[in-house]
C-alpha cells in the first residue's frame, strides 16, 4: 500500500486517498490501508457473493487510489466479475492490490497479472508450508507489475551481470523505493523454506495442490449442505463457508457450540464467525492433504453434531466435556 501511495504522489495525484475494500476481503486489509494513510471505503457483495459492480462504479471516482481484494474471497468464492472489477478500477486511475491469503486455490492455474492486478503479496504460511504466528516468523513477499517495480522496498536480491560473462546475486535498491520495512531481509529462512517447497513440488505438484484443495472443500460442501446453511448456493474454491444460522434460530445452538463440540470428537475446530458478513459462520479449509477417509470422518462428526443440536442442545451448550479446561466465561 505504501508503494501505491508513492506511485500516486509521484504523479502528482495527491488527492487519491480512497481505497476500496470488498466486505469479503481478508480481515487485515482495512488496517493495512489505514496505516498507509488511506481512507477506507467498504464495497458490499452482491447476491452471488461477488463484488457488487454498481457499488464499485459509484465509488470509482477521481479520489480512487486503489482496490484491495482477496481472490478467492474469504467467502471461499472466486469472483466471476474479477476482470470487470479490475477494469473499472484501472480506468478510474486506481491500482489493484491482491491479498494472496487464498492462493492455495489457484496455484498453477491463474496469472494474477493477466487479471489486472498491479501488486500482490503471498501468505507463505497459508500456501507454501512455512510457519505461522507464534510458530513463525511469518513472511509475505510482494510481487509487483512493472509500473510499480521501482517503488519496491529495499534492499532486494537482484541478479547482476558483471559484463564479463559472470553473473552474481547481490543487493539492489529500486530507484524510487519506499525504503526498508523490516530487518533481516524479510525473514529469509521462511523464504528459503517456501522456495524449497515449490522446487520439491514442481510444476505438476503445485498444479495438483490447488486441484486437490478445491475438490476436498467441494466434497465437504456437497455432504453438509443439507445439515448446515450454505450462504451462497454455488461451488466453492479451497474453503467452504457454512453457517449455523438455522441451528441457532431453531435450537439455540451457535457456531461456537458446534466448534466446542468438535473438540470432544478430537477434531480441531475451524475458523468461526468469519467472514463477518456471514451469520454464525463456519469457515472450513481442509487443504489438499486430507484423504477421503479423514474427510468422511469429519463429515460424519459434523452430521452427528447437527443431530445433537436438535435432540440435545444442552449437550452442545456445555461442550467440550472431555478436556481439562472447558470454556472461558463469556462477559
Amino acid at each position: 500500500m505504501l508503494m501505491i501511495r508513492a506511485y500516486h504522489l509521484d504523479r502528482g495525484d495527491d488527492q487519491r486517498k480512497s481505497v476500496l475494500i470488498p466486505d469479503s476481503a481478508h480481515g487485515t486489509n482495512p488496517a493495512s490501508a489505514a496505516m498507509a494513510g488511506f481512507d477506507v471505503v467498504t464495497l458490499p457483495s452482491d447476491s452471488s457473493g461477488n463484488t457488487d459492480l454498481e457499488a464499485l462504479k459509484a465509488a470509482a471516482d477521481d479520489n480512487l487510489a486503489g482496490l484491495m481484494i482477496t481472490l478467492p474471497s474469504t467467502l471461499g468464492l472466486f469472483d466471476t466479475n474479477i476482470l470487470e472489477v479490475t477494469r473499472i478500477v484501472r480506468e478510474a486511475g486506481g491500482l489493484v492490490y491482491g491479498d494472496g491469503a487464498n492462493l492455495n486455490a489457484i496455484l498453477g492455474r491463474v496469472k494474477l497479472g493477466s487479471l489486472g492486478f498491479d501488486v500482490v503479496h503471498s501468505n507463505l504460511h497459508k500456501t507454501f508450508s512455512t510457519p505461522h504466528g507464534g510458530g513463525g516468523p511469518g513472511s509475505g513477499p510482494v510481487v509487483a507489475a512493472e509500473r510499480l517495480a521501482e517503488y519496491l522496498p529495499a534492499p532486494i536480491a537482484a541478479r547482476i551481470d558483471d559484463g564479463d560473462g559472470h553473473v552474481r546475486y547481490g543487493f539492489d535498491t529500486p530507484p524510487k523505493t519506499v525504503g526498508k520495512l523490516g530487518a533481516f531481509h524479510g525473514n529469509f529462512g521462511s523464504l528459503a523454506r517456501a522456495y524449497a517447497y515449490i522446487l520439491a513440488m514442481g510444476k505438476e505438484g503445485v498444479h495438483q495442490t490447488s486441484e486437490d484443495a478445491v475438490i476436498n472443500a467441494n466434497y465437504i460442501l456437497s455432504q453438509l449442505r443439507d445439515d448446515y446453511d450454505l450462504p451462497y448456493d454455488r461451488g466453492c474454491m479451497h474453503e467452504v463457508v457454512l453457517s449455523a444460522r438455522t441451528l441457532k434460530r431453531r435450537h439455540g445452538v451457535s457456531a461456537l457450540d458446534v466448534c466446542k463440540r468438535l473438540i470432544d470428537y478430537g477434531i480441531h475446530p475451524p475458523t468461526m464467525y468469519f467472514p463477518l458478513i456471514i451469520e454464525e459462520a463456519l469457515m472450513i479449509e481442509p487443504t489438499e492433504t486430507e484423504s477421503k477417509e479423514t474427510l468422511d470422518h469429519f463429515i460424519a462428526v459434523m452430521k452427528a453434531i447437527a443431530t445433537e443440536a436438535k435432540d440435545e442442545p444442552e449437550l452442545l451448550h456445555d461442550a467440550p466435556h472431555n478436556t481439562p479446561n472447558t470454556r472461558l466465561d463469556e462477559a
